[in-house]
């Protein structure tokens, strides 16, 4: 029952693509992550994917469709078993929700990050 400095937070690391859970509420993990480059694609079949940009501006790719770029106050919701890839050219900060153990891969191949408390 405590406030949560989302900045403080971010300033804690400095890695791309290292998801930090933050809180966690109703089986799900609040996360702050930093993207720069792109993540592979991937989907997730029983879940969607909540990303709310609050520094910078990510595009989201998707298979088949066009693609969404987004900036800080803005959220894109990925509907579960949707192909995607997030991206960012420069640094970008976001704040992801998804549920607890879910990996941040998907079905990628690709190996999921740790998704360390801080």
């Amino acid at each position: 029952m405590q406030k949560i400095n989302l900045a403080a937070k971010l300033a804690q690391f400095d890695t791309h693509w290292d998801p930090k859970v933050v809180a966690s509420y109703n089986g799900n993990d609040v996360m702050v992550v930093k993207f720069q480059g792109a993540f592979p694609y991937h989907s997730h079949a029983d879940t969607d994917d909540f990303f709310l940009v609050l520094a910078g501006d990510v595009t989201m790719d998707y298979e088949g469709a066009e693609s969404v770029t987004f900036g800080p106050g803005e959220l894109v919701i990925v509907p579960a078993g949707t192909v995607h890839r997030p991206r960012a050219e420069d640094e970008a900060h976001v704040l992801l929700i998804e549920p607890k153990g879910e990996p941040n891969t998907g079905n990628s191949g690709a190996p999921a990050a740790a998704k360390d408390h801080i």
